[in-house]
């Protein structure tokens, strides 16, 4: 699972460490381990319903799910994310591995 989470709130604000850090706990807590890729900020682009460029930067946390994916909780931790950063939406995405 990838989750994509905004450096800074629409109005331009940063988000803390502390803010991060709940986070990282709570999928630590959840899923027995967690990558954050945080250093290299991602750029995101987008053209808005007005036809503006819109632009973001976003980190990445990252978990392993062996155990089928629960889209109930993952709703649920969405929305959770979704006040803690001040968003509309919160992209999280899920994606097939094979341990080679």
């Amino acid at each position: 699972m990838q989750i994509f989470l905004p450096l800074r709130d629409n109005e331009g604000r940063a988000f803390g460490d502390d803010t991060f850090g709940v986070t990282r706990r709570e999928l630590l807590e959840r899923f027995g381990g967690v990558t954050a890729y945080q250093r290299a900020p991602a750029q995101g682009l987008w053209k808005t319903e007005e036809g503006e460029v819109a632009r973001d930067e976003v980190v990445v946390f990252e978990v392993m799910v062996d155990d089928g994916l629960d889209r109930g909780w993952w709703a649920g931790y969405r929305k959770t994310l979704q006040r803690r950063f001040r968003q509309d939406v919160i992209l999280i995405r899920a994606i097939a591995h094979e341990m080679l």
